[in-house]
């Protein structure tokens, strides 16, 4: 007779360990995210370019301005000549204003460029990689808006500061050269960098909505540069319509710079909450949207 013959089961292997540096390197921060649209946006040669040519005009146009003030002093010898332009007082003070002068020119092209960084991306049909890799929406739409506003301040403050350097030799021949510890002259460089911040903020979240890069260009552009004409026209002879275009984006964009401030005109911060309110308001829709809707 056999006995039979039992086995002891044979102990389970433990598994490999997981190294916790490895767990917490795979989660998804916002620093993180940050990142990769730095890259995302720095990586494509046509955005550098383009933002390197802002910077130039804005400084260029610094020159120019400037010139053309010193230019305009150069004449009041002659009686007639001098009645049609800005006297002397008048043209220092206006040459405060000559670092951020590039300024429209600086949103025309940031705005456009926004839109452009986060509406073809719905064009391309990217953005589902994106919010796969980051499934908190509000997270990605956040570092992209990040990005570009910083951006957009160096470049406004950055060109702003270099044309303050590159206009004062040519103001300086005018005796029109002043100093940055001048009053309003640091604020107005500080301002031109978070105007064209605030509007990148504003154009993108234009964009976000419209999903469009066309009609986000176009409607951009339209709030910022062309609506202000309209209530400019259609205000000289209706006072509540001149009133209210005082509060759109561009009106409180301007008085952000300002460096005198007209009697009964907003301040520098009224401007700025101005222009900061339409762009928060833009982006707290966009973020809302962006949530509920399909990508």
């Amino acid at each position: 007779m056999t006995t039979p013959v039992t086995t002891a089961p044979t102990p389970a292997l433990p598994g490999p360990r997981p190294h916790p540096r490895h767990e917490s390197a795979s989660g998804v921060s916002f620093g993180r995210v940050l990142k990769s649209e730095w890259i995302k946006i720095t990586s494509v040669p046509s955005t550098v370019i383009l933002i390197l040519i802002t910077t130039v005009v804005m400084i260029g146009l610094a020159a120019l301005l400037a010139w053309q003030t010193t230019l305009s002093l150069n004449v009041e010898g002659d009686p007639e000549m001098a009645a049609q332009m800005q006297g002397p007082s008048d043209a220092a003070s206006a040459a405060l204003g000559i670092p951020g002068s590039g300024l429209a020119f600086g949103q025309l092209l940031m705005a456009s460029l926004a839109v452009v960084l986060v509406a073809s991306e719905w064009g391309t049909g990217m953005i589902r990689s994106t919010m796969v890799v980051v499934p908190r929406r509000s997270l990605a739409l956040l570092a992209k808006q990040s990005v570009m506003a910083g951006i957009s301040f160096v470049v406004g403050a950055g060109s702003a500061l270099i044309g303050y350097f590159v206009a004062q030799p040519i103001l300086n021949s005018a005796d029109l050269g002043f100093a940055l510890s001048e009053d309003g002259a640091l604020l107005h460089i500080v301002n031109t960098g978070l105007v064209l911040a605030l509007v990148s903020i504003f154009a993108m979240s234009i964009g976000t909505l419209i999903r469009n890069t066309a009609g986000g260009v176009v409607t951009s552009i339209g709030v910022l540069l062309v609506l202000p004409i309209l209530f400019t026209v259609f205000g000289m002879g209706t006072e509540w319509v001149a009133d209210a275009g005082r509060f759109l984006p561009s009106a409180g964009g301007d008085q952000m710079v300002a460096t005198t401030i007209a009697e009964g005109a907003f301040t520098q911060w009224q401007g700025a909450l101005i222009l900061g309110g339409w762009s928060l308001l833009l982006l707290a829709a966009s973020l809302l949207v962006t949530k509920k809707r399909d990508v």
